[in-house]
């Protein structure tokens, strides 16, 4: 069946949170951590993220935005590295750190080639401001922003994938989710869509991240010109 509609992973697939995390960090804690290790700063906060989440997910309290998790989870995190006296505008601050990430380098002009022939919205489990803020950053232009904001819920419950399909009205067959994380993908195949997998060896910096899709996909590709590439754009 054709793709007609593009749905996208976001954190890890179209932008590096990792190093825009820890460049923000290095930046804003200097003067309390001189010697911070930002990348496992950035790692450990990142760390927090599925727990964070989970308290939302099985109903333990209603939908709040990732902007109110993360600020919640940061000061475990600086306790962990033994960082003291942070304001509470400097720590505001840190939490805008994951509005100003930058994408991989191809996820631009790669975006603007596939919505020559197909509709694209972000499904992220970040809210509508900030995945306005992260495509204003980077001269992303979607048809619609989808995800956490808009079916209140984090992935991989249902309602991501299914108001993904519904909102632009397709078979979810012709609805096509693009990640670089192989559980994003299973979750989505199992409402009926068919999946991209992009490889992202980076991502998580040292750590690696997935060269190549842990379940069954509808297409595989090396970054995001690839799959371009390969839905004809």
């Amino acid at each position: 069946m054709t793709v007609r509609a593009l749905v996208f992973d976001v954190f890890g697939t179209l932008v590096d949170w990792r190093s825009g995390v820890a460049r923000e960090a290095a930046r804003l804690l200097a003067p309390y951590a001189p010697s911070l290790d930002a990348g496992a700063f950035a790692d450990a906060w990142r760390g927090r993220y599925g727990p964070s989440m989970e308290t939302v997910r099985s109903g333990a309290r209603p939908f709040v935005d990732l902007d109110t998790l993360q600020a919640e989870s940061l000061p475990e995190v600086l306790t962990r590295f033994g960082i003291a006296g942070v304001p509470d505008a400097v720590r505001r601050e840190l939490v805008q750190a994951w509005h100003r990430l930058d994408t991989w380098p191809e996820v631009p002009d790669s975006l603007r080639r596939l919505r020559a022939r197909h509709l694209l919205a972000p499904n992220s489990n970040g809210h509508v401001r900030l995945m306005a803020d992260l495509a204003r950053r980077n001269g992303l232009v979607f048809d619609a922003i989808l995800g956490a904001g808009y079916s209140r819920d984090y992935k991989p419950k249902p309602a991501l994938y299914r108001d993904a399909v519904a909102a632009f009205g397709f078979a979810p067959a012709e609805t096509l989710m693009v990640a670089a994380h192989s559980d994003d993908l299973a979750a989505a195949a199992s409402h009926g869509l068919s999946t991209a997998h992009i490889a992202r060896p980076r991502e998580h910096g040292p750590g690696g991240g997935e060269t190549a899709p842990k379940v069954p996909v509808t297409y595989a590709a090396q970054d995001l010109a690839e799959l371009a590439d390969q839905l004809g754009c």
